[in-house]
């Protein structure tokens, strides 16, 4: 059974899972689920083919009481799980579509529900020239990352796809990469990156 894909501009029910990350599209997300109702809703998502949207927190702890968090996240889809050698459930997941959160609350089992509105994609644009260097860092990178990346789709020539990317692995604070994540013009965001990666001089 597979969910239904998400349609820009309609809104659906969904679990949230705040967390002290910021979940870019296409990205990667290696997580340990421990509290109950994490793993009642990792189970749930797999039975029915759906995701759980990734929301960062900006006060709050990820464990325990609700955190507060950003009103916009990414949807998580699992593609992999596996038994931890502590007993604890691992599971890797790639960011999908983009949300803005309408409405939220707490189900009974604690989880953190929100009724979400589906944000259109960013735009379709090739790396510009100006850019291409951005690009080969990705391609010297990415093989160095290891198994993290191990199910990202790589698209080199795809502006949003670069810009991502190097959005997440970036040593920069988490509220930089959400309003970077928040970005629909890829260009703009690759233009904000080159600023601050230096091209390299060899």
């Amino acid at each position: 059974m597979t969910a239904p894909q998400p349609v820009p501009g309609t809104t659906a029910e969904i679990p949230l899972f705040p967390l002290n990350t910021v979940l870019f599209p296409g990205g990667p997300l290696p997580l340990r689920i421990f509290e109950t109702r994490y793993t009642d809703m990792v189970r749930r998502c797999m039975r029915e083919g759906a995701g759980f949207g990734v929301v960062l927190i900006r006060s709050g702890a990820e464990v325990g009481e609700a955190a507060h968090t950003a009103d916009t996240g990414t949807l998580a889809r699992i593609v992999d799980f596996t038994q931890l050698p502590d007993g604890l459930l691992g599971i890797t997941c790639i960011g999908g579509e983009r949300f803005v959160i309408e409405r939220r609350w707490r189900a009974a089992d604690g989880l953190n529900m929100g009724e979400v509105r589906w944000l259109e994609p960013a735009a379709v644009q090739p790396v510009a020239p100006q850019h291409e260097h951005l690009a080969d860092i990705l391609r010297k990178l990415i093989p160095q990352l290891g198994e993290v990346y191990q199910f990202v789709k790589t698209d080199f020539g795809s502006a949003d796809w670069v810009g991502c990317r190097l959005a997440e692995i970036l040593p920069v604070g988490l509220e930089d990469k959400q309003a970077w994540a928040a970005m629909t013009d890829p260009a703009a965001r690759l233009d904000l990156l080159a600023s601050i990666i230096r091209q390299p001089t060899n």
